[in-house]
């Protein structure tokens, strides 16, 4: 349990809140979203119950709750202690401080050693901190922890600070004279850790935003009440954990946030931003924690759910709660918060009322090949190389960067701590993020239900269309997915509106016994990985914090074929000479940093000669791939109907 004040925590509320839930939601629930968490209160309390996703906008919220969600127990460390660190926090919180670090970001400018002469900590304090939050960022950028220990002990040091804060309880302002409180010495805050079996997520992404991409069984949802935007509130925590040397500004020093403020704490935005919540809500319950002095009336919050939910299912509860103080006087010390309950009406992922579970073999009982195949067909898809390429790739790979992923058959094959999965098409990057956090059943719920609601078949060729329009209006990751199964030759095309426009796939039009076990196949296998997902053009995947044990694979669109996915006219970016050129650049920097890399490219298709690719390859490795295009030799005779396929390496 964390033990940090923080404005509109639920702790109190807890019991309140589970009684609600118990009350209405006693069908078979699996997983649970707390999509303004704050400092994770809901989500560590339903832990022991839930597969959790929580979320926050706020950075020092979503690290508190990243460490106890995400993680299941607490970090071993076991990279520190081959370099001597036994124990980290003995080690952070050690007496001697290097000279270098005592005059950091938060001694300068939050205590009075700063020009400022703020007094949010004193000088000893400020300068542990410092340290502290240097010497993790090191041990990160170094690789001696992993993206879940560093954000373990992040937390644990933001959770320290208001042991010893000279505040009120929060950042709005510092007090003028000292609190004995601002006087005890630093220390970092070990927190607690409960293992609940189930893969968590956690999230720092705009609410409105992020319910679009996910979805489950019940949402909670308690968002801000009142004009106050949070940040300011808490502005020095966001610093320390960002520690980004923000611009700060006035006498308190509050960093810039005029990008970060919530809809929900603008009069004239929060009823939009609260509809438009509850309306691509993918989950079966909702629960609503709000305050009688909130910006919306209670009237409106059962309007809006009247709109999205079963009118009868909508039900209000009264709790007088006590209202946060801090050591300054509160003319009213109690208000009501209201807890709403309703169902809702219109699914998505098919997340209904009793889950059915479809039956299917475990995964050591299907045959499977040596390589897991993606669930899509999609073009330049790398499937049948993998024999030929994997036995090219590094060994012992720390973070594997997809950064083409297409139809993601390498990025569910290779080995690594972590995988980086990268693609401009977002459509299918959402789509193959849903695969990798469902649950498998649902997913498998979701594509039966729409086959037999549209009667999809290789011969209902109006019940394919009328799925197709329903998905280009309603662009669901899973449907995507189904349309292809019933697509001509069960590939992924877009028009320029980013409309799917692949036409209907007759004789061929069927969710297989086959597809079904690769899909169960796929999903298992991403499940076990550490992933990222990005849909970002490629000179945006940051190099930095990447060394000599990290792979970067690159299967970009080739500049001499005539494939639709590079043309320019779907939607996407096209790939020419300046695409080309920039990412031989992004790949020699690479080098320079000890990175390596693997391209997949073509030197020649009939006829066509890649002459770019064949200087700029002279300075590394090719090997020549025995593709389909049955060649394996640079000098094929008969170079105008054939490809010439390599994979260029900088080892």
């Amino acid at each position: 349990m964390l033990n940090m004040r923080f404005i509109g925590s639920k702790t109190n509320l807890l019991n309140n809140i589970k009684q609600v839930i118990d009350e209405n939601c006693s069908d078979h629930n699996e997983i649970f979203c707390d999509i303004f968490s704050g400092t994770g209160a809901v989500s560590r309390f339903f832990k022991q119950d839930y597969q959790i996703i929580s979320n926050d906008l706020l950075y020092f919220s979503y690290i508190l709750t990243a460490a106890t969600i995400e993680n299941n127990t607490i970090p071993s460390f076991e990279k520190l202690k081959t370099k001597g660190i036994t124990d980290p926090f003995a080690y952070l919180e050690s007496n001697e401080l290097p000279l270098s670090l005592v005059n950091g970001f938060i001694t300068e400018e939050y205590s009075p050693k700063g020009k400022a002469g703020r007094m949010y900590l004193i000088e000893d304090n400020a300068e542990r901190i410092d340290f502290i939050r240097t010497t993790i960022e090191e041990w990160k950028t170094k690789k001696w922890i992993d993206s879940y220990e560093y954000k373990y002990l992040l937390a644990c040091l933001i959770e320290g600070v208001p042991f010893v804060s000279n505040t009120t309880g929060t950042y709005g302002a510092y007090l003028k004279k000292w609190d004995k409180r601002a006087f005890k010495h630093f220390e970092l805050y070990k927190l607690a850790v409960v293992d609940n079996q189930r893969r968590n997520i956690c999230y720092n992404e705009d609410a409105n935003e992020l319910i679009k991409k996910i979805s489950g069984d019940i949402l909670y949802i308690d968002p801000p009440y009142n004009d106050r935007q949070y940040l300011p509130n808490y502005h020095v925590l966001e610093t320390i954990a960002k520690y980004d040397s923000p611009c700060l500004k006035g006498i308190t020093g509050v960093r810039p946030y005029a990008n970060e403020k919530s809809s929900y704490c603008i009069k004239s935005k929060v009823k939009d931003a609260f509809d438009d919540l509850i309306k691509n809500a993918d989950f079966k319950h909702i629960v609503i924690s709000y305050s009688d002095d909130g910006l919306l009336s209670t009237e409106e919050i059962i309007d809006i759910l009247a709109k999205h939910c079963i009118s009868d299912s909508i039900k209000k509860y009264d709790i007088p709660y006590a209202r946060y103080k801090g050591k300054l006087k509160q003319a009213k010390k109690e208000h009501n918060e209201y807890i709403f309950y309703a169902k809702k009406y219109i699914i998505r992922s098919s997340t209904f009322e009793k889950r059915i579970k479809v039956t299917r073999k475990p995964a050591d009982s299907i045959d499977k090949k040596r390589f897991i195949k993606s669930p899509m067909n999609y073009i330049g898809g790398k499937y049948k190389l993998l024999p030929q390429l994997m036995t090219l790739f590094p060994q012992n790979i720390n973070t594997f960067i997809d950064l083409f992923a297409g139809g993601f058959n390498v990025a569910v094959n290779v080995e690594s701590k972590k995988t980086i999965c990268n693609d401009l098409n977002y459509l299918v990057v959402e789509m193959v993020r849903t695969l990798a956090y469902a649950d498998i059943d649902i997913i498998l719920k979701r594509i039966d239900e729409k086959i037999a609601e549209y009667g999809l078949s290789k011969e209902n060729e109006a019940g394919f269309k009328a799925f197709r329009d329903f998905y280009n209006a309603n662009h669901n990751p899973i449907d995507l997915l189904t349309l292809s199964s019933f697509s001509f030759n069960y590939q992924f095309r877009f028009n320029s509106n980013l409309e799917y426009n692949n036409p209907f796939g007759r004789n061929r039009s069927q969710f297989s016994k086959t597809m079904r076990q690769n899909l169960i196949l796929f999903m298992e296998e991403m499940k076990k990985k550490n992933l990222e997902f990005y849909s970002r053009d490629f000179r945006e995947i940051s190099l930095d914090n990447l060394g000599k044990n990290d792979f970067i694979y690159c299967d970009p669109p080739y500049l001499i074929t005539n494939g639709s996915y590079n043309d320019g006219n779907r939607g996407f970016h096209d790939w020419g000479t300046d695409e080309e050129k920039a990412l031989y650049e992004y790949l020699d920097e690479a080098n320079r940093r000890n990175i390596k890399f693997a391209l997949s490219n073509v030197l020649f298709h009939k006829g066509t000669e890649n002459k770019i690719l064949a200087d700029w390859s002279k300075k590394y490795k090719v090997h020549y791939i025995n593709s389909d295009y049955s060649n394996c030799n640079y000098q094929y005779k008969n170079k105008e109907t054939t490809s010439v396929e390599v994979l260029i390496t900088n080892y």
